[in-house]
């Protein structure tokens, strides 16, 4: 599946109207119309026709032959044209095309497409795309247009082209992302800007450079590596090709853009936040006198997050918002009247209830580390995505999510976590970085009680105990999503670490609506999972490591960053009963192996009684790495794979002699 990232949708901090668009625009259409040519479908050539591989990308299963994309701000359009040649069967995913847009001021247009075979019969695309909702949250919704080109064959050329009209209200700069999921032989990017007043920032690793000529910026490219695609990259807008624009800025510097636009965020929180005659009932009805300062936030912190929370309900439309008399929200205590907000809006809305306590609470814009890294460079402030809260307590600073639904007082979603913003202070705001965890805040055990007859079947029960990101994913996800949904995916996870021949199947969570307390996931296992040579009977020893897929194995060398998301220790805890007339011929040995500072794998089996209890802690505390400690990493890693396959080994005791 092609998943495009143009245009991507506006984001509220950057919706901007443009005043004394009609005069402007006009000017500016009567310009460039002449050189306004959007890219028609082309004639295939017999080389690309016959193409059955590419030296320029060997073993690649698609390449691009071209790409298109124009951007033109004069009559609020977005046009993307693409030809994609299919060389595997895997490049096939490439005919159906998910593009994301604002449903609120964008409108997708003029869909058209065609499949060429190797002989030249040409298909074409009939099919009315669908419209799925994509995204749902602060205030606005993103939807993906979805269509899949028809009659995709190996050797084919993918070719469609579409268009996307935003409502004349509204600015947009565009980001130009080079590379793609595979190899690209030609590229040509143009940008017809509404003023002259636009910046941008480049980091194309090529000789060829953005052409500004008049009002106009143009880009034309060729022999385009793909986009990284290593296991635990950190976010893409770290590492890919792009060019991306901004508006002018005025600023002098980068350091005076930073400065100017931390002072504008910090006057809109201030007045958002301020702690009205509302809120301090509220708060005060809330607290107790005697409470500390510790209790109070705790407080507060529980009674917003019973608020309905739009990023995981639903928002709701004009015509809601209408019928029920609701206004737009535009201070916090609006939120408190409605009893409903979005994630960031109940964050700050916890920000100025605390404030009316006395606390100092100081909301914080972050970027969502799931998405991309603060980049300095980029003078645009709309790379702030989500809102968090801290607070000073007892002479520590304390970072909290309210906004996140589920999240544990004290904590922050991994997504937040080591992640760079803006903070409001009491006389300006600062830019900041999060802190990170560590793996003690983010456990999981996995304890099995397994019985096992003498033809090697296996019945039995595993229990699963999270606390930290874990258990929020899980808890977030049941938010979203009916009950058997979220069965089926943690039966999916389950089953992916368990040995060839085993089964699990999800019964219950415990303690899902409890936020403070561990998430226990109940399962019950069944199958087959022994095998005999001779008299020896042959067990996994690791039993929920004999078939998982252990990260940095397979890679010797690396030269991008790691991103493992979070630290965690994953604690093991497997009994088996053995069937009567068998006796333990080897045991899975001990191992203590660590990366000083880094990580720790320890393994520790102990037979009695007729069972054996296998032992296994495997504990990560870092979270991102440097391409230079890859091979210690590396080298880790390979311990644990090896010390993983280990194996439990029963001799079957002989049959005793008649008489």
């Amino acid at each position: 599946m092609i998943s495009s990232t143009h245009p991507p949708p506006a984001s509220p901090r950057s919706r901007t109207p443009r005043p004394g668009f009609r005069r402007a625009a006009l000017l500016l259409l009567a310009l460039v119309s002449s050189s306004l040519l959007r890219a028609q479908f082309q004639p295939p050539t017999d080389d690309e026709l016959k193409m059955t591989s590419d030296p320029k990308a060997p073993g690649a299963a698609a390449v691009y032959l071209y790409v298109e994309e124009i951007t033109n701000n004069a009559d609020s359009t977005y046009s993307l044209y693409e030809r994609i040649k299919v060389l595997t069967e895997k490049g096939k995913d490439l005919a159906t095309v998910s593009l994301p847009y604002d449903r609120d001021i964008d409108m997708v247009k003029d869909i058209q497409g065609r499949t060429i075979h190797a002989d030249g019969t040409i298909v074409l695309l009939t099919a009315k795309p669908s419209d799925l909702m994509d995204v749902k949250s602060k205030g606005y919704q993103v939807n993906s247009v979805v269509f899949t080109l028809p009659s995709a064959e190996v050797g084919s050329i993918l070719e469609y082209r579409l268009k996307i009209e935003r409502s004349i209200s509204w600015r947009f700069e565009p980001a130009w992302y080079i590379q793609k999921p595979y190899f690209v032989h030609k590229a040509h990017y143009v940008f017809y800007p509404f003023s002259e007043e636009v910046m941008y920032e480049s980091h194309v690793e090529s000789s060829e450079k953005v052409v500004q000529h008049g009002g106009e910026f143009s880009l034309d490219i060729g022999d385009i590596p793909p986009e990284p695609d290593d296991d635990w990259m950190p976010p893409l807008n770290t590492l890919r090709w792009f060019v991306r624009f901004f508006s002018g800025t005025g600023a002098k510097s980068g350091e005076d853009f930073w400065n100017t636009r931390r002072k504008i965020w910090a006057a809109w929180i201030q007045d958002f936040t301020k702690p009205t005659n509302l809120l301090k009932n509220v708060a005060a009805g809330i607290v107790a006198p005697g409470d500390t300062d510790e209790q109070k936030a705790i407080k507060i912190y529980a009674a917003v997050q019973k608020l309905d929370n739009t990023d995981f309900s639903r928002t709701k439309s004009k015509a809601e918002r209408k019928k029920n008399k609701l206004k737009d929200i535009g201070k916090a205590e609006d939120v408190w009247k409605q009893q409903s907000g979005s994630a960031d809006e109940i964050a700050l809305l916890y920000a100025a209830l605390a404030r009316a306590v006395g606390l100092k609470a100081w909301p914080t814009a972050v970027v969502d580390r799931n998405r991309a890294i603060f980049d300095v460079n980029y003078l645009s402030s709309s790379q702030l995505d989500d809102d968090i809260v801290m607070v000073e307590l007892g002479g520590k600073d304390v970072y909290l999510d309210p906004g996140q639904k589920m999240c544990p007082f004290g904590m922050l979603h991994w997504k937040h976590n080591i992640a760079t913003g803006f903070q409001f202070t009491e006389k300006n705001a600062v830019i900041v970085t999060t802190p990170g965890i560590t793996y003690r805040n983010s456990i999981v055990n996995r304890v099995a009680d397994l019985n096992i007859d003498k033809e090697g079947n296996v019945t039995g029960s595993v229990r699963f105990v999270m606390t930290g990101p874990n258990a929020l994913h899980w808890r977030q996800l049941a938010l979203e999503n009916d009950e058997e949904e979220v069965k089926k995916q943690f039966n999916e996870s389950l089953n992916a670490n368990l040995p060839d021949g085993a089964q699990a199947d999800f019964d219950h969570f415990t303690g899902l609506e409890d936020a403070d307390a561990s998430l226990v996931g109940i399962a019950n296992v069944r199958g087959s999972i022994g095998s005999a040579t001779g008299k020896h009977f042959f067990l996994p020893g690791l039993f929920f490591e004999s078939r998982a897929k252990h990260p940095f194995v397979a890679q010797d060398k690396r030269v991008i960053p790691v991103d493992v998301h979070y630290p965690e220790l994953e604690q093991d805890e497997v009994t088996y009963h053995l069937p009567p007339g068998f006796k333990i011929d080897s045991l899975p040995q001990d191992a203590n192996t660590s990366w000083p500072d880094h990580a720790i794998l320890k393994i520790n089996s102990t037979a009695r009684d007729g069972s054996v209890t296998v032992f296994r802690a495997l504990a990560y505390n870092f979270t991102l790495l440097d391409p230079k400690d890859y091979p210690s990493l590396h080298d880790f890693y390979q311990k644990v794979a090896t010390a993983d396959q280990q194996q439990l080994v029963l001799t079957r005791a002989p049959a005793a002699k008649g008489n």
